[in-house]
């Protein structure tokens, strides 16, 4: 197995950008050891047979719900993921849609978002037989409200905004976005799966940030994951409903077969205790000064990333990140070329289509790493301004 892994992308030292996500070596062995004291037990018997499981799933979901302002009577549920998160969400705006209108009026329903938005969203619709309207974003990578306005109609089951967007790391304008679903009577989800459990944190350390909980009365579910910056270990998301009710709505059940009812919160059934025991240990073990020593870390290493690669003649980034996303490129040379000297060197390159550019979504494993990265993207610039490289053949791929 380790002969396997020896080709991998030198992912400790901080050379793939995505994927991992790392605070430091501490917590990493607290979520560690606790996913292994619980390896062989089934979160989905949490209720019935593992009670100590249910009670940390409870105490888990219990910390979002306040970290997202929740209101009395909201409710949670421990996922995979987020494009499980995301899925559950949708179905149940889906069907909160259909407690409204009736089933006679399912032809053509549809979903408003900002073009920027997570693919887990185009992955429930095409489940679910539901049209994606995706709204234009402002120069400053933001989704443009008026637009998507535009785009509503009366078979319109779901807006959408990111808390940040995973291609520009930017932050939608929520608050407009949450008038505008009050003002229609349409679900607004939240997809908070990138900054959920840690963008509370850079706003207590004086980050100036927009709001996107649940403060905003429009907000009525958000999504985010643990097992990214909640540095839990995977696979574990959260989904925040703030309605009891609505939770009900995403639930499954069966009760045709012999065995009785079969009832779950989640898409999956069997769910491995251990990344619910993993995210109640570290969730203790960092509290709140260790989540927000970690954003301090990360904002002050973003801000190093984001000084150094503009010092680069001809670099831009295309957005002002709000947290550690970094999306940049050239109006002078082809990014897709310095994509390829970067690969040449080791590191495993992530590129945006729209606009053309280099992708970094960054953990503290990549606080090291920055003077090495930072080099090797200037020679890779100068290799393609003297001509090397040549057309890139590297395609901007998620996953």
């Amino acid at each position: 197995m380790q002969a396997f892994a020896s080709t991998d992308i030198d992912w400790r030292r901080g050379r793939a950008p995505l994927f991992v996500f790392l605070n430091d070596q501490e917590t990493h062995d607290v979520g560690r050891n606790a996913y292994f004291d619980f390896f062989t037990e089934n979160a989905l018997g949490g209720t019935r047979a593992f009670f100590g499981i249910g009670r940390m799933e409870k105490e888990v979901l219990d910390c979002g719900l306040d970290l997202f302002q929740a209101p009395d009577g909201a409710a949670g549920s421990f996922t995979s993921g987020g494009s499980e998160s995301i899925f559950l969400a949708v179905k149940a705006a889906r069907d909160a849609y259909r407690a409204r209108h009736g089933r006679r009026h399912d032809g053509g329903l549809n979903i408003v978002m900002p073009d920027s938005a997570h693919a887990a969203f185009d992955k429930s619709a095409d489940v679910m037989d539901l049209e994606l309207r995706r709204a234009p974003l402002y120069p400053d990578r933001r989704v443009d409200v008026q637009a998507m306005r535009k785009l509503i109609d009366d078979r319109t089951i779901l807006l959408v905004g990111s808390a940040p967007c995973y291609p520009h790391g930017v932050i939608d304008p929520i608050d407009a976005i949450a008038e505008l679903a009050v003002e229609s009577g349409i679900w607004l989800h939240v997809d908070a799966c990138v900054g959920g459990w840690i963008l509370p944190f850079f706003k207590k350390n004086g980050r100036p940030l927009r709001d996107f909980d649940f403060r905003l009365a429009g907000v009525r579910s958000i999504s985010a994951d643990l097992h990214k910056f909640g540095f839990c270990p995977k696979p574990a998301s959260t989904l925040f409903y703030r309605d009891r009710a609505d939770q009900e709505r995403a639930m499954f059940v069966a009760d045709a077969w012999p065995s009785g009812t079969f009832r779950t919160a989640t898409l999956a059934g069997t769910r491995p205790a251990g990344a619910v025991a993993g995210a109640w240990a570290v969730l203790h073990h960092l509290g709140e000064q260790g989540y927000r020593k970690a954003a301090a870390r990360l904002a002050d290493m973003t801000d190093a990333y984001l000084r150094d690669i503009e010092a680069i003649d001809g670099m831009r980034i295309w957005a002002r990140p709000d947290m550690s996303i970094i999306n940049f490129g050239s109006d002078s040379y082809d990014i897709g070329a310095v994509a390829k000297g970067m690969s040449d060197r080791g590191w495993l390159p992530t590129l945006t289509r729209r606009p053309p550019g280099l992708h970094l979504m960054m953990s503290l494993l990549h606080e090291p790493a920055r003077q090495d990265f930072v080099a090797d993207l200037r020679a890779s610039v100068a290799d393609v301004l003297r001509g090397g490289h040549g057309q890139s053949k590297i395609e901007a791929t998620y996953g």
